[in-house]
Order: C-alpha cells, then structure tokens, then sequence
C-alpha cells in the first residue's frame, strides 16, 4: 500500500509538473470519453421518453397499418403494392372479434397551414381524420369543449378538436371554441380543444394538430388511402389474444394465403420500443467506434509521452535502482504515471459530457439522462488504455541497466 502512495505521489507530480503538455496528450481520450457520456445521456434520456410517451397512445391499444415500421431497407414498392385498410376492416373487426372493446379508423396529413380571416399557423400543422373513437384509442383528451360524435363523423360535418398549439397561433389569448378555421380552404368550426400533450421524443409537438371527421378528412385529401386502426382490447390481458383475432380476421378477408407472410403490419407499443431501441443500438455502436478510435489516439499520445518521460529520466531511474528499486517498484511508478493520465483525461471527458447534456436539456429541451454504468464504462476504458499503452515504457524502465543509465546526461 505505501509503494502504491508512492508511486501515486510520483504520478502526481509528473503530471503536474508538464501540466499543459499532458493536457494535449490526453485530448483523445478526453474526446473519446466526451463522446460516449454525451451519446449515451441522449439514447437513454430518449429511451425513458419513448417508454412515457408510447404509454400516452391509449390503454390496451395496437395498431394495423399498411406500411411497416423500423430502419434499415425496405422494398417499398412491394409494400406500396399492398391493399388498402379500410373502414369496412375497420368495421368487421369490431363485429367479429370478441376480444377487441373498439376500433378506430384514421389518415393524416402533415404540413398544412390552418388560417382564420386574421391569422394562419405555419405550413406544419399535422391534420388527423378519424372517426370518434379515436378519442379513446389513442390517449388524447379533450380539456374544454368536445369530440365529435357519431352524427357527426357519419354526415361528414365541418368540425374540428384542435391542439393548444394551433389554438394559441390562431386565437392568442381567446377562447378558440366556436370559431371558424379554414382547413385546404373549406371551414370548420372548432368544437374541442385538447389537453397539453407535449413533444414526442423531445423534438416533434404533439399539439400541432387538428382532428376532423374521417369522412370530411377524405373530402379534401381523398378516399384512395389506407387507414390506420387503432385497435383497443377488452383488457391488457386480452392484448395478445386480440391481436391474433385481428390477425387471422384481415388474412381471411384480403385472401392471404396460409404460408404467405402478412399483407398488412400489427404494432404494439412493445414493437414500436423494439424498434427504437434497434435505432439506439446502431447509434451505440457508432459512438463506442468513435470512443474507440479516440482512445487509441489518446493511447498512442500516453505511449509517446512516457517514452519521452523514461528518457528524460533515465539518470534519476539508474540512481534510484543503484540504491536498491526493484524492477517491479520502477514498473510500477510507471504504469501508475500512465493509469493516472488516462484517467484523468477520462474524468475531464467525464464532466464535459454532463455539461453538454445539461446544456442539450436546458438549451433544447432535448431528453438526456446520463446512465451511472456508462460513467463507469468510460472512466474503465480510458484506465485501461492507460495501462496498455504505458505497460512497454514501464517495463523499458524497468530494464534499464543502473550503470549504463546513471552515465546518460
């Protein structure tokens, strides 16, 4: 224990003695580090606002949609050749299926630009039609005013629930319900507002949307579009099997063959995290090479410092093994000078990680959470660059023959 405070003291004092040259010698690792706190505070801030945010889309709810979900290639052509949902899908799901509690139909159109006589928003409003039961089906509620109902969404009327950012842009400090918007130039009156739901993964507003009656929605846009369906279970514990219901209920009416795959995609709030977390993966994977290749940099600066340190030093080493240091306390003094580097370089990543993330909270309002076991990983890696790389000027030391090296100047 008294060796290691030795050589630790020794350590110390080299450091601090050539301060601004070791500084420049651990700029790869301190890069390195920098990289791997900041990415991982933003995949696992992103991962907890996913979780929060998948849990707002509705109680016991799944989807069927035509286009798949996910990163990487897809031949979108093949899936541009599917058939389309429909409201009759729609319709027989909720007939036939006895595990399903309701099913709502919806499109969507984004960037639109909603105006009143005096006021427009920005050509980024995103329109939804739906029928009334996307109400309970997809986690909205509605904070003054109503949704729509039945009579309504049937006979194709001209209303509309707005989001509180299209209400704040068109009605600053008004009450919005019973006034006019115009829509692709048709008017409709506001009959709802929703309640503040945020953003989605800390960058795209969940309040900048409008929500009309499917079948007004396909006056302006067109009928010629799949739907998605939002389809609620009887009970979380029905989830499962009301899948397999819809399942086997859609692959009957579009004649799908019984070995062929779906001609249609079924997501839950579980597929839709699975396919964030492939997407955090990737990105994990190019930040730990980005971390990686630094290190080595960083490593290959330890490597050349301490050569330079053995040199400078080579009379204090021969002085030092004539008066009886062993190899081992000469490698050792070493390797710690090295270790000590490294880690310091890690602790200074370390913290400039924390105030980039703290910066991308408060600065952005991006979701960053920096996870302890990656504060662990990075200060590991860069020790063990530390030692690797310092193991061969430690032991060339180590070697050195006391006459030979008490003669160098």
């Amino acid at each position: 224990m008294r060796a290691f405070l030795d050589n630790l003291r020794l350590a110390l004092g080299t450091f601090l003695g050539n301060p601004l040259r070791s500084l420049l010698t651990l700029l790869g690792i301190v890069i390195g580090v920098t990289t791997v706190i900041t990415m991982m505070a933003l995949i696992e801030g992103l991962r907890l606002k996913v979780n929060k945010d998948l849990s707002q889309l509705g109680a016991n709810t799944f989807m069927a949609t035509k286009w798949p979900t996910g990163f990487g290639r897809f031949n979108w052509q093949k899936y541009a050749r599917r058939p389309a949902l429909t409201s009759e899908d729609a319709h027989a799901i909720e007939l036939s299926c006895p595990s399903v509690m309701s099913v709502a139909a919806s499109d969507d159109e984004g960037g639109q630009k909603i105006v009143t006589s005096t006021q427009e928003t920005r050509p980024s409003v995103r329109v939804y039609g739906a029928t009334p039961e996307y109400l309970d089906t997809s986690g909205i509620t509605v904070a003054s005013g109503r949704f729509f109902g039945e009579s309504e969404a049937v006979d194709g009327r001209h209303v509309a629930v707005v989001g509180l950012d299209v209400a704040d842009a068109l009605f600053p400090g008004q009450n919005p319900l019973g006034h006019e918007v115009r829509v692709k130039g048709r008017p409709f009156t506001i009959i709802g507002v929703l309640q503040r739901r945020g953003s989605f993964l800390g960058m795209m507003s969940m309040d900048n949307l409008v929500i009309v009656p499917l079948r007004s929605f396909q006056q302006l846009y067109g009928k010629a579009r799949s739907l998605d369906l939002n389809i609620q279970a009887q009970g979380a514990d029905l989830v499962n099997k009301a899948k397999d219901e819809v399942e086997t209920l859609l692959r009957r009416r579009r004649d799908v063959a019984p070995l062929a795959e779906n001609d249609f995609e079924l997501h839950t709030n579980e597929s839709m995290t699975q396919t964030f977390n492939q997407l955090s993966q990737v990105i994990t994977i190019a930040g730990f090479g980005v971390c990686l290749l630094s290190l080595v940099v960083g490593g290959i600066g330890i490597l050349n410092i301490m050569l330079v340190s053995v040199t400078e030093r080579t009379k204090e080493i021969g002085i030092r093994k004539a008066l009886g240091a062993r190899k081992r306390r000469i490698l050792g003094q070493f390797a710690t000078e090295a270790v000590l580097l490294s880690l310091v370089g890690g602790a200074i990543g370390v913290g400039l990680g924390f105030g980039l993330a703290f910066l991308g909270r408060w600065m952005l309002g991006f979701p960053t959470l920096v996870p302890p076991w990656a504060v662990a990983l990075s200060l590991g890696m860069s020790s063990g660059v530390g030692l690797i790389f310092g193991i061969y000027p430690a032991v060339r030391a180590a070697r050195l023959d006391p006459v030979e090296a008490m003669r160098s100047d």
